[in-house]
């Protein structure tokens, strides 16, 4: 199956609380990720950067094309005061290429 990462970008001072939230992300949340065929999905954090890296394993669409759905919409929103978004609420996600694989 793919993989596919990309990266997103904190606000200053975010780090601790954009963990917490992600520490009780909500289950209903986690199921349609589930159910959209999403697993093995990490986000790392460079602390002196601010940088999210995110990656995950697909078998449909990535977690960014889930957007549609209410609840994305909703989480975008509880998220959007931690992070740089697009107008809609969305992360900005910057797509990232692959140059090494080790299995």
């Amino acid at each position: 199956m793919p993989v596919v990462a990309f990266r997103m970008k904190l606000r200053p001072g975010c780090q601790a609380e954009y963990q917490r939230r992600h520490a009780e992300i909500w289950p209903e949340l986690l199921t349609l990720l589930h159910d959209s065929g999403i697993s093995d999905y990490r986000i790392f954090l460079d602390e002196s950067t601010d940088m999210l890296f995110a990656s995950q394993t697909i078998s449909g669409e990535s977690s960014q094309a889930l957007g549609q759905t209410e609840i994305v919409k909703r989480w975008w929103a509880y998220m959007a005061d931690l992070m740089d978004t697009n107008d809609d609420n969305s992360p900005v996600s910057v797509p990232l290429r692959e140059v090494f694989y080790m299995p």
